[in-house]
């Protein structure tokens, strides 16, 4: 009598409730790991308890690094080389100085040059100054042939022997501001499936828990890279106003959100200037001395270490990337770029370091710069970053209302924000194809 020989393979009982199909039931891959890594970055930094969930900061700029002015005058004239000067000399564009010019000016010795800052045309020291303008005296040898916006920097002051105190003069400091947000991230399980036994993971209450808190992070790191204030009447970001905003949501419950990096940095960053931190990247046009150029910016405020990170989206790194392999800067067919192999920093984060010629770049690949932000490259000052949190992030078990539900709902709540200050330190780079 033959016999029947059952295969692993067949139908029946054996296929569909014997087999254990499973390496591993209570082992679930993740597809996103390093999902958050500006938000690592703020967290690890320190963190201020803030006394009211809208919280001002401090800010001053050192005046007395870069200090001149630009001559406002049609036809200026000429600083003679005597001791008679030149005077009704009107001025704008005043940089590190009194904002108005007054007797605290007389003395100080200045370079003239021409707008461009191409051209020096000599030296003069200011010897008065009348209603806001200004009477200069050469100081060597040749007369000055002054020119509508010269530029004139300071370069020292110069006091007669004898003479008395010069009048002071400071300036005051500024005061910048950002609101905390409340992050609530919830889960909800019925009864039944929370005491069931099930492959992938046993407790689908604590999976449920570990996911979420993965979620709630998200939304802080999009909120931290993306969002904008809620501010006085305007929600663009354009107005200043210290308020609330009044802004509610469907309960009529105010709603307060922080101001992320790139929308602050894009409503009070400058496109242009010596504090230039936003740049426009035309992928086919971008030069060898546009990157020299740029860099010397980035790194104008030098860190310690010598290098800043830059949290990018996959496509600005792969743009990056493609210079190194050949794909040279536009007009530099001998120039490609110099990134370092994966590494993995102090906090976690995977990076490639990009040298450039005034520090180095750690790149560091950001899932949540995706679609129109794929190419944005986001520069950051460390010393100028910090965690504002009014009320930490605690998990809130059991807050269903309705006593009728059978099962459990818990939820994940912080209160906080990102610290933002002085936003020039930050730079912002967005890459697009030409």
């Amino acid at each position: 009598m033959a016999v029947t020989e059952k295969k692993l393979g067949a139908s029946g009982v054996l296929y569909t409730d014997r087999r254990d199909f499973y390496v591993d039931p209570q082992v679930t891959k993740e597809l996103w790991t390093d999902v958050a890594p500006f938000t690592t970055l703020i967290s690890n930094q320190e963190t201020r308890d803030v006394p009211d969930p809208i919280f001002k900061m401090f800010e001053h700029r050192n005046p007395w690094v870069k200090q001149e002015f630009a001559i406002n005058k049609g036809t200026p004239g000429t600083i003679p080389n005597s001791d008679v000067g030149l005077g009704s000399l009107p001025i704008d564009g005043i940089v590190g100085l009194a904002s108005t010019a007054d007797s605290s000016y007389i003395g100080l010795q200045v370079e003239v040059w021409n707008s461009a800052k191409t051209t020096k045309k000599g030296t003069a020291v200011i010897s008065a100054v009348t209603s806001g303008s200004l009477t200069m005296k050469s100081t060597k040898g040749a007369t000055i042939v002054l020119a509508d916006n010269d530029v004139c920097m300071v370069i020292g002051n110069a006091r007669g022997e004898g003479s008395s105190s010069p009048e002071a003069w400071a300036d005051e400091l500024s005061v910048v501001w950002n609101s905390c947000q409340i992050f609530k991230t919830p889960l909800q399980v019925t009864g039944t499936l929370e005491a069931a036994v099930l492959r992938g993971e046993s407790n689908e209450l604590a999976r449920l828990r570990r996911m979420k808190a993965q979620e709630h992070k998200i939304q802080k790191e999009k909120a931290f890279l993306f969002g904008t204030r809620v501010d006085g009447t305007n929600l663009s970001g354009s107005s200043d106003s210290f308020a609330d905003g009044g802004r509610t949501d469907a309960d009529g419950n105010l709603i307060r959100s922080t101001y992320g990096i790139i929308p602050a940095i894009d409503d009070y960053g400058t496109s242009s200037g010596d504090d230039q931190n936003i740049f426009a990247i035309a992928e086919d046009a971008y030069t060898y001395a546009n990157f020299v150029d740029d860099m010397e910016k980035v790194f104008q405020y030098v860190p310690e270490s010598g290098s800043k990170r830059a949290f990018v989206g996959a496509g600005a790194l792969g743009y990056w990337s493609k210079l190194q392999t050949g794909n040279n800067l536009a007009g530099q067919s001998g120039w490609t770029v110099n990134i370092g192999d994966m590494k993995r920093d102090s906090l976690g984060f995977n990076y490639r370091t990009l040298e450039t010629p005034h520090g180095m770049l750690q790149l560091i690949p950001t899932p949540s710069l995706r679609g129109p932000y794929n190419k944005y490259m986001v520069v950051v000052s460390d010393d100028n970053l910090f965690h504002a949190q009014y009320r930490p992030m605690v998990y809130q078990a059991n807050i269903k209302t309705d006593n009728a539900f059978d099962g459990v709902k818990d939820q994940y709540m912080s209160d906080e924000g990102v610290g933002i200050q002085l936003i020039e330190s930050h730079k912002l780079f967005k890459i697009t194809a030409s």
